[in-house]
């Protein structure tokens, strides 16, 4: 059964990609995961992303990303949505996983482009796989692309076109053409609701027409990015742009710089528990988090 448009979730305002906890085994730890999401929740987010890229989601097996979903929902209280990243590199695994995310209460799930054959993921085949994706879902479907990981980054006209699907309700794009951005928003309308992937262009992105952000800052710096699109919001843009600058070396710490070892220890550093990343990506050394600390401190958020 598809959904329409006019019956869609709203994506405006800020979600955090959440990080998914482990403890010292390896295991994960979904205690300190509940108290991470109750001090998130203290903060006016409009939901939560579970399991994208920050989440280490291509780490786990289905079972864990399950409980992951499950503990998350748990946590999440009904005025803010619980977005589940669900992209495998077939249509079937990614319907099937997508399937198993809204059975335990997603609202919506977030698609990330298949690439392992990155030469064939033309506009037909991408829109082929989102389409039966969308076809067989009951929650809305959000478009994920994020080049710099995959390879592949989807163009205007492509996303355009599928956005013709009426439960494909949005997109996170993270590749930080605001060119490209302004395109979509233009050309698709009402038919997709366009997300900021990264706090690095979150104004920009804002000013061309995009509704909000999914940004790996908003997990260590929630009402600086939340302040950030309330001063849009109020028209205050000379303030939203001082703070937009002001936030862009902690961003890139938490995401180019030291990617998600930093993102979890910025976490430890601020009382959050951000724990072990899962092999074979390795924690920060010590003159890395000293680093960080001063980052943290230059941009006022530690």
């Amino acid at each position: 059964m598809m959904i329409t448009n006019e019956a869609a979730i709203s994506l405006a305002g800020v979600f955090p990609p959440i990080p998914t906890p482990f403890d010292e085994e390896g295991h994960v730890a979904h205690g300190p995961l509940t108290d991470n999401v109750q001090r998130w929740n203290e903060h006016d987010f409009a939901g939560y992303v579970v399991l994208g890229s920050n989440g280490e989601m291509v780490y786990l097996t289905d079972q864990e990303r399950v409980e992951v979903w499950e503990t998350v929902r748990e946590g999440t209280p009904a005025d803010k949505l619980m977005i589940a990243g669900t992209g495998c590199e077939s249509t079937r695994q990614t319907i099937q996983l997508s399937s198993q995310a809204a059975a335990v209460g997603a609202d919506a799930v977030l698609v990330l482009t298949p690439h392992y054959y990155r030469g064939q993921m033309t506009g037909e085949a991408l829109a082929h796989h989102y389409w039966s994706v969308a076809d067989a879902l009951e929650i809305p479907v959000l478009l994920y692309n994020m080049p710099r990981f995959t390879g592949v980054d989807m163009d205007a006209p492509s996303v355009t076109r599928i956005a013709q699907h009426p439960n494909v309700v949005g997109i996170k794009d993270s590749g930080g053409n605001v060119g490209k951005l302004a395109q979509i928003v233009d050309s698709a309308g009402a038919d997709l609701q366009v997300l900021a992937g990264s706090a690095s262009f979150f104004l920009p992105a804002l000013t061309v027409g995009a509704l909000g952000g999914v940004m790996a800052l908003a997990n260590v710096a929630p009402q600086e990015t939340i302040d950030l699109y309330d001063l849009f919001q109020a028209g205050r843009l000379e303030e939203a742009a001082r703070l937009q600058r002001r936030l862009i070396a902690v961003n890139t710490a938490v995401t180019a710089q030291f990617g998600v070892p930093g993102l979890k220890a910025a976490l430890d550093i601020l009382d959050y528990y951000g724990g072990p990343v899962r092999s074979p990506l390795q924690p920060l050394g010590e003159l890395e988090i000293q680093t960080l600390k001063a980052i943290l401190v230059e941009g006022e958020v530690l």
